[in-house]
């Protein structure tokens, strides 16, 4: 009714008003009216503007990522609004740009391919995710942010598998999926030369460059991220997986890389012929003295130290893949795995040792393998054991 009377109101003053004079005034009235009337809706309005906002940010976001990542991505779904402001949306900013902001961001990656067509790594997937939100703590205004290497088919499985997973998170999360293909094409013309020595078949395999992924990953990632964790998918923890992150305050002066050591005498038998020519090595030794090498179910990446490290990146060339390879005569299978260990050996400056705690691994393969009377000298863990590894289909205590 008020609005009536005011629209009344004006059409009665119209013959004292010139043509310009009623139309600012009626135009004013019709504002004044419709603030009234419409009031009740002003609250709905802006919340959809500012989703849209936040929607139209999140998607220019990916697009800045799209040599790298599919254009999708899951988020917590009681994150603020905030978080999708622009430039508040990108999870692969600078750890200083998150200490100016007042946030956070703790990286992990996984390897995601062929998931949909293996029962076997679904239910891994399934274990470790359940147990990482289970445990899981983050503080204020941290992200935790999950990065997988995926497939198409594997992708959409892993978005409907994480759904399930991820509801009982009581942090914040962010999840980016990776096309393997795209990664593949900037990864062979890196790493080719090194897969003779260190895949499971004789010359260099195209689809093998993945497997290769974490001796380059400071070469493919946006500089802007410094730090990453990539992960098995066989893996359960008992602790939060924040606290992992902390391990890279301890790296010495020179580590690029933390990772723990090999639990079986994996490379006391792959370095065989050197250890032969050599015999009062630590090549291939059990600890707490020896070299056993190293295992990749967990690692720590300073992807800022690995770009800044010379000598690394001086091991990256292939002539000196080449000369280290045949120095040691090594020959192995399990891809950046091998790598590592053939490198640690030379230069264990490089690598900051983590736990055996934190990549409890549970295979015991080689004790029934010719290994039995060594066996415990490498697979011997003291301590609190922080991630299960059920490296070689190994069962998982259910704990």
């Amino acid at each position: 009714m008020g609005f009536l009377r005011v629209v009344a109101r004006i059409m009665g003053r119209i013959s004292t008003f010139r043509s310009y004079q009623l139309v600012l005034l009626l135009a004013a009235a019709l504002a004044v009216a419709a603030f009234y009337y419409f009031g009740s809706e002003r609250q709905n309005f802006s919340s959809t503007t500012k989703r849209i906002k936040q929607t139209q940010a999140s998607h220019n976001t990916n697009r800045n990522d799209a040599d790298l990542t599919v254009d999708t991505r899951l988020s917590h779904p009681d994150e603020p609004e905030e978080r999708g402001l622009e430039g508040e949306s990108n999870p692969l900013r600078s750890r200083k740009a998150d200490s100016e902001a007042g946030y956070h961001n703790y990286h992990v990656l996984m390897m995601f391919t062929k998931v949909d067509k293996s029962r076997s790594l679904q239910d891994k997937f399934r274990v470790a995710m359940l147990s990482m939100v289970k445990h899981g703590q983050f503080l204020e205004g941290e992200v935790l942010v999950l990065h997988f290497v995926s497939d198409q088919a594997s992708q959409e499985l892993g978005k409907r598998m994480l759904q399930e997973f991820v509801l009982d998170a009581t942090f914040k999360y962010e999840v980016v999926f990776h096309d393997v293909v795209a990664l593949t094409q900037k990864l062979f013309p890196i790493v080719e030369a090194m897969q003779k020595y260190f895949s499971a078949g004789s010359g260099a395999y195209y689809s093998d460059a993945i497997f290769f992924l974490s001796v380059a990953m400071h070469h493919i990632m946006p500089e802007s991220l410094t730090h990453i964790v990539q992960l098995d998918l066989d893996l359960k923890y008992r602790t939060n997986i924040r606290d992992l992150f902390q391990e890279f305050d301890r790296f010495p002066p020179g580590a690029v890389i933390g990772i723990a050591r090999e639990m079986q005498p994996v490379y006391r038998h792959t370095f065989w012929q050197y250890r032969k020519e050599n015999p009062e090595t630590k090549v291939g030794e059990p600890p707490p003295d020896g070299l056993p090498g190293f295992n990749s179910g967990v690692m720590l990446l300073d992807l800022r130290a690995m770009r800044a490290s010379a000598l690394y990146n001086k091991l990256l060339e292939p002539s000196n893949v080449a000369k280290l390879a045949d120095q040691y005569r090594f020959r192995g299978h399990l891809g950046d795995q091998d790598f590592f260990s053939m490198i640690g050996m030379e230069h264990p400056e490089l690598f900051y040792s983590l736990a055996c705690g934190w990549n409890r691994q549970l295979c015991t393969w080689w004790r029934d393998h010719g290994y039995g009377d060594i066996f415990q000298l490498y697979y011997r863990c003291d301590g609190p054991v922080y991630i299960y590894h059920g490296n070689c289909n190994t069962p998982i205590p259910e704990d």
